[in-house]
């Protein structure tokens, strides 16, 4: 699967808003689940969006307001991890027409940070149809 410039580059924001959370401060594991499970996140997943066209600080400030706040410290991921969990979950979003919910339910923070090592060096769509057999396999997901 081919992508267009724009979605490429949604995929290239949204892997540095997660870094940003990171270099922010915040929990990596709960700004994950808290992003995937949020309106920022379904924005993304629209067809179009004016979020789409925002900056990572940009949508980063509208998940803490939406959030009404969100936690730091905590745990940390390393910042390729995060880059490339929010890279992975932009992408699969693209190659699979899931939200960003369901993608998340699939697989997790922990999912992703566990993965990240055998699975970065993978091409995406590859990385991808292994994270859901994973899923598959640990929850009987489709």
């Amino acid at each position: 699967m081919e992508l267009t410039l724009q979605k490429r580059q949604l995929c290239d924001i949204q892997g540095r808003l997660f870094e940003l959370a990171l270099k922010s401060g915040l929990d990596c594991p709960c700004f994950i689940e808290a992003f995937m499970n949020s309106r920022a996140a379904a924005a993304l997943d629209d067809v179009y969006d004016r979020l789409q066209w925002a900056g990572e600080e940009y949508i980063l400030e509208e998940l803490d307001d939406e959030e009404g706040g969100l936690k730091k410290v905590g745990r940390t991921y390393p910042r390729e991890v995060m880059y490339w969990t929010g890279y992975i979950y932009r992408y699969w979003h693209y190659y699979t027409g899931e939200c960003s919910r369901e993608i998340y339910q699939t697989a997790d923070a922990e999912t992703m940070n566990d993965c990240w090592l055998g699975f970065h060096t993978l091409d995406v769509e590859m990385a991808i149809d292994d994270l859901k057999e994973i899923a598959k396999q640990k929850y009987g997901k489709q």
